[in-house]
């Protein structure tokens, strides 16, 4: 399902074409999910994976070949953030920008709210 809440999530061109490069070894119907699960030293940390699908209740944003699943529960967590994928010299990664994030780790990957 898209709803109107996708539209307050930013993805870069950077992750477009990294999440597009992704999924072009994967069967069609594949999704880039972005999750907030609970740990990491900060209260919260951020998931990526690659699913066969998206599930009926998730968020998705389709942009560029970019294909992108966020379930219910996370969508809260991400409304405001934007995706990047960022390729320095610490390594590649996808990044979130989370206004939501009170504070955050210093690998990028835990905040707390």
């Amino acid at each position: 399902m898209s709803n109107g809440a996708t539209a307050n999530i930013a993805v870069t061109e950077q992750a477009e074409k990294r999440i597009g490069v992704l999924l072009s070894s994967e069967a069609p119907g594949a999704v880039f999910r972005v999750s907030v699960e609970g740990g990491g030293c900060s209260g919260f940390q951020y998931q990526f994976a690659i699913s066969a699908a998206a599930d009926a209740e998730d968020a998705v944003i389709e942009q560029n070949g970019a294909r992108l699943a966020i379930d219910p529960a996370s969508l809260g967590f991400l409304l405001g953030a934007r995706i990047d994928f960022v390729d320095d010299l610490m390594g590649q990664s996808f990044r979130i920008d989370n206004p939501n994030a009170t504070a955050s780790c210093g690998c990028g990957t835990s905040f707390s709210i």
